[in-house]
């Protein structure tokens, strides 16, 4: 069977761009998403900007959100960036909150200077004040994602930790999952590598039932739709990236080539790129 697919070529607002695309832009890439079939889609990084935040207003505002189509907003996990990103999507009928905060030894020891326990507590208050902006607002079809980012330089039994305290705050069940995303925030082995790590986690996952397996990798060594197309053999559930990879420092995974690779597979991806020319003139 296909993964579930989520576009995240308009996270613009997280990557400083110098010239970044405008609300017209954006909005001609979300109908040529909705068009081809992708029914989640990361709209963008609402707290980091007017632009941004305002392109997001507008889908909602003006009803332009198929019904079947479920919008993510990207935060860190920081309370004023997490109450921003339910601001952006208020009234919105589904969405998804993806919050993040990196893992790995490097990131706690140089960048936070902080212990193994201070960094889960980061992800734990960041989860119950999604659940407490969620509650706030019934209105919404609210689902959650988590990702523990650098995944792929971190401790497993570390990232699984803090995975399974974002799951106990947030109290995800098989009909209503949480996504946990696992990313290749920096590429650092062969595909097979984080294959392994991708297996690992899903076999050790505490109520596994309850949460979707998601992989973002980077383009760092060349490999990143080979270290998706194994994850997903490896038991995930869904993948992250853009049409043609073009995103987020050395590129993510290109949705089109895992999409039309599954055709090898006898598998039909569910997306629809029979005019793959005028997809190519749009991005």
């Amino acid at each position: 069977a296909p993964p579930r697919w989520l576009s995240t070529d308009l996270r613009d607002g997280n990557q400083a761009i110098v010239d970044p695309m405008d609300s017209a832009k954006k909005r001609r890439f979300f109908e040529l998403l909705v068009e081809i079939g992708v029914k989640e889609i990361e709209v963008g990084f609402p707290s980091a900007g007017a632009t941004e935040f305002d392109f997001i207003r507008g889908l909602v505002d003006s009803g332009t959100i198929p019904h079947d189509v479920v919008v993510q907003v990207l935060t860190q996990s920081r309370a004023d960036l997490i109450r921003t990103s339910f601001d952006s999507l208020d009234g919105v009928h589904a969405a998804v909150v993806h919050m993040y905060n990196a893992v790995s030894p490097a990131w706690r020891d140089i960048v936070f200077r902080m212990s193994q326990q201070e960094v889960r507590q980061i992800a734990v208050d960041g989860a119950k004040i999604m659940r407490d902006e969620a509650a706030a607002r019934p209105r919404t079809d609210w689902r959650f994602q988590y990702s523990p980012e650098t995944f792929s330089t971190a401790e497993l039994d570390f990232s699984i930790e803090v995975c399974e305290a974002v799951m106990d705050v947030l109290q995800p069940t098989a009909e209503r999952p949480i996504i946990i995303n696992l990313p290749a925030t920096v590429e650092a082995a062969t595909p097979n590598i984080y294959a392994d790590q991708i297996e690992y986690f899903c076999r050790n996952l505490p109520n596994r039932d309850a949460a979707i397996i998601s992989l973002h990798t980077h383009n760092d060594r060349g490999t990143g739709v080979a270290a998706a197309e194994l994850g997903l053999m490896a038991g995930a559930d869904r993948v992250e990236g853009c049409l043609f990879g073009n995103g987020e420092r050395t590129g993510n995974c290109c949705l089109v080539t895992v999409a039309l690779n599954l055709y090898t597979q006898g598998i039909d991806p569910g997306l629809d790129f029979s005019d793959i020319d005028r997809v190519i003139e749009t991005v």
